[in-house]
C-alpha cells in the first residue's frame, strides 16, 4: 500500500495550485551550523526522530540524489527522477554530533532492503546517507562497518553512502506532516508496518 493512495491524492486535490516543490535547492547552513542528509523511505516518518533531538535546528523533507531539477512529489513518487525521498537536518555540532545523527538514522530504517522501505517500493524509497565532506563520509562508513561487524543481521547492509548534491525541499503540505495530520500519519505508519519491522530489526522502539 503506497501512502500516495492513502493520503496524498486527497491532500493534492485541495492544494493543487501550491503543490510544487521549492524553485531553488536549500542554501548553505549559517555560520556555526552544519547539514546532514538521509534517505529512509517515507520522509513523513523521518522528520520526527530528528526534530526532537537537542541541537537540531531544522529538518526539511525533500528530494535529493537525482538529476532532475525542480522535482515535484508526483514526479519523484512515480520513479525515474533518480531522487530519493529524504530529509535534510541542520544542526549545531557543538550541541549534537554527526555520530548521534547517524545512530538515529540507522535505528529508523530497514538497512537490508534495496530500493524499498516497508510498504513503499522503488528507488525513490531507497536508504542512503548523503555526505557533505570527507569527515562525514568517514564517520558514515565507520558506522556502517560497526553494524556489519556486530553480525546483528544475516544479510548485507544495502544502504548507500554517497556524495550529497542539491537538496530540493518538498511541497509545503509534506513538511511536518506528522504534526499537521496526526491521524492520517499514524494510519499510514501503522498500515505500512514500519514500527513492527523496526522492532524486529533493532529489538526496540525506534528512537
Amino acid at each position: 500500500m503506497r501512502k500516495f493512495l492513502l493520503t496524498t491524492a486527497l491532500v493534492a486535490a485541495f492544494l493543487a495550485p501550491a503543490a510544487r516543490a521549492a524553485s531553488v535547492p536549500t542554501p548553505s547552513p549559517a555560520p556555526g551550523l552544519a547539514k546532514a542528509a538521509f534517505a529512509g523511505g517515507c520522509f513523513w516518518c523521518m522528520q520526527p526522530p530528528f526534530e526532537k533531538l537537542p541541537g537540531v535546528v531544522s529538518v526539511v523533507a525533500g528530494y535529493t540524489g537525482g538529476s532532475v531539477e525542480h522535482p515535484t512529489y508526483e514526479e519523484v513518487s512515480s520513479g525515474g527522477t533518480g531522487h530519493a525521498e529524504s530529509v535534510e537536518v541542520t544542526y549545531d555540532p557543538k550541541k549534537i554530533s554527526y555520530q548521534r545523527l547517524l545512530d538515529v538514522f540507522w535505528h529508523n530504517i530497514d538497512p537490508l532492503t534495496e530500493n524499498a522501505q516497508f510498504c513503499d517500493h522503488g528507488e525513490q524509497y531507497r536508504t542512503a546517507i548523503f555526505v557533505h565532506d570527507e569527515e562525514q563520509r568517514r564517520l558514515a562508513e565507520e558506522s556502517k562497518q560497526a553494524i556489519e561487524a556486530a553480525h546483528r543481521f544475516g544479510q548485507p547492509i544495502v544502504t548507500q553512502i554517497v556524495q550529497a548534491g542539491p537538496f530540493w525541499p518538498a511541497e509545503d503540505y509534506h513538511q511536518d506532516y506528522a504534526k499537521k495530520n496526526p491521524l492520517r500519519y499514524n494510519f499510514y505508519r501503522t498500515s505500512c508496518g514500519r514500527d513492527r519491522r523496526l522492532q524486529e530489526l533493532w529489538g526496540q522502539a525506534p528512537e
